[in-house]
């Protein structure tokens, strides 16, 4: 899965909106929407708030977790901590990047912000290297991947499904009565 899948994912999240038009509800596949009245606040996938917000038809409010008290609670859980912490929302990378390059008009502190995600992305990132160099030199079969998100996942697959590979054919070829060189692919 490319990076821009998972943005897609993405932005199927609801996010709060605070319309400046009136429009009864809406009736999508996804769900319905609505109804839309100038001032009220309406949830609405993210790809809707920010296509509102180009054409100028609505504010986008951030999400809860979206504050700077909450991020400095969070990076600083994070770092402390040996295992991954839960994150506020699956999609917490994608939705920061997408509402700051979209609205950072709509949110305070957008800066900070976009500073404290990238710091607890890169302490996650360093955390997930390094579970995963000591996984391969363990040798071990099989991971747990608590508190992971998709993206982060994704960075990472690529480096352990060769890896898994390598270390696979390795074991196939030390086995006793398996011919050397002949282990299969798969």
């Amino acid at each position: 899965m490319d990076p821009s899948e998972v943005e897609f994912l993405a932005e199927k999240e609801t996010v709060k909106i605070i319309p400046n038009f009136s429009l009864d509800k809406i009736y999508l596949i996804g769900g319905d929407l609505g109804p839309f009245n100038p001032g009220l606040p309406v949830d609405v996938p993210v790809w809707l708030a920010l296509n509102l917000k180009q054409r100028q038809k609505c504010r986008i409010v951030p999400p809860e977790w979206m504050d700077v008290e909450k991020l400095e609670e969070m990076r600083e859980l994070e770092r402390k901590e040996d295992m991954f912490t839960p994150v506020p929302s699956p999609y917490y990378m994608e939705l920061t990047k997408l509402l700051l390059n979209h609205a950072s008009d709509n949110i305070p502190k957008a800066d900070d912000i976009r500073t404290l995600v990238k710091d607890i992305w890169d302490t996650r990132i360093a955390k997930l290297r390094l579970s995963a160099d000591s996984f391969i030199s363990q040798q071990e079969a099989h991971a747990k991947l608590d508190n992971l998100t998709l993206m982060e996942i994704n960075t990472i697959r690529s480096f352990l499904l060769d890896s898994l590979n390598c270390m696979y054919k390795l074991r196939s070829n030390l086995q006793p009565g398996s011919s050397k060189g002949q282990a299969m692919d798969y």
